[in-house]
């Protein structure tokens, strides 16, 4: 894994924390978008080398609107960067961790992606992200 890519943030009120955001980081959302797959509209900010996601739900069936129902707003995974999506997946399974995506899929920001479930990872949702080409 290269580095920490992003912080995945769920939150009720995209618009309204977004502001709160901009003036947490003192910077502006660089990037709006929908992944209807997922359920989710989602904002990034730029922090340094890493970013933040702010995830809000577009329909209650959403993981984002479960998470929400059950935890509240807040931390929701973290995303880690890597060079060969399939490669780490077919690692990460020989280790015998629990993935949630046994294959990568399309997700925000330009990325694929894959999430390893918590039940193996201490209690953490991990995201697993790779620059698409």
């Amino acid at each position: 894994m290269k580095k920490i890519e992003h912080l995945g943030i769920a939150v009720t009120d995209l618009q309204a924390s977004i502001g709160m955001f901009e003036k947490l980081l003192n910077t502006t959302c660089y990037k709006m978008e929908e992944v209807i797959s997922e359920g989710v509209r989602t904002a990034f900010f730029q922090v340094g080398a890493s970013k933040i996601e702010l995830l809000e739900a577009t329909n209650p069936d959403s993981p984002i609107a479960k998470f929400l129902a059950k935890q509240g707003g807040g931390i929701h995974h973290i995303a880690f960067e890597v060079d060969d999506i399939v490669s780490e997946i077919k690692r990460l399974q020989a280790l015998d961790f629990i993935l949630i995506h046994e294959s990568p899929k399309d997700g925000a920001d330009n990325k694929q992606i894959a999430f390893l479930h918590p039940k193996s990872t201490n209690g953490v949702l991990v995201e697993l992200c790779q620059e698409k080409n």
